[in-house]
């Protein structure tokens, strides 16, 4: 029997909504000390609807498939609704997960809780969210693609992976030297002169 199921890999192989809002009306961020993974969520909402949602997840491969499953029940529900989904029902969209990976079910729902409190709480306070950083990512700092290591800044190179980037003139997001076209929208990298 295979650990994940079909479903979960395609998840964690083809993550739904990964990125950061740059003006969310709420953020959630929750973790789990002892196995690492962190999750943050970011919501847009309209009409007391979730209108947008992205997601950063620092862990395993079933907390990425879980924030992404997350992500896509959480759109277009009234946010009393996105307040119920719980662990079960994410691990049951997801065709079911390892029981030592329950808990990252538990940390997806809870995130997209968090994150609907934070719009409700500045709903009525008025507050206007303040941009968060990523905990495994300072501002102005990229991660390696592959591993997410921390990368050094000038050239950006990855220590673990030993692979040097390139920022594409194009996007702005980094490329590995050895690639000719940029992997994110294919922009002629070579430099040929």
């Amino acid at each position: 029997m295979a650990l994940y199921s079909d479903k979960v890999m395609d998840h964690f192989m083809n993550p739904r909504n990964v990125g950061e809002i740059d003006t969310p009306d709420g953020v959630g961020e929750v973790g789990n000390p002892v196995c690492g993974d962190m999750m943050t969520f970011y919501i847009t909402v309209k009409d007391d609807r979730i209108e947008g949602v992205k997601f950063k997840t620092f862990g395993c491969g079933a907390a990425i498939a879980v924030s992404s499953m997350v992500s896509e029940m959480a759109i277009g529900k009234p946010l009393d609704e996105a307040m119920e989904i719980t662990n079960d029902m994410v691990a049951e969209q997801l065709g079911g997960l390892p029981k030592n990976k329950l808990h990252c079910s538990n940390l997806g729902a809870d995130a997209l809780h968090e994150a609907i409190k934070d719009y409700r709480k500045r709903l009525e306070t008025g507050e206007p969210v303040e941009k968060k950083v990523h905990p495994h990512k300072k501002e102005h700092v990229d991660n390696c693609p592959y591993c997410d290591t921390q990368l050094d800044e000038t050239p950006p190179l990855c220590r673990s992976c030993k692979i040097q980037f390139v920022e594409c003139p194009s996007c702005g997001k980094l490329a590995a030297t050895s690639e000719n076209a940029c992997p994110h929208c294919s922009a002629d990298l070579s430099k040929d002169e």
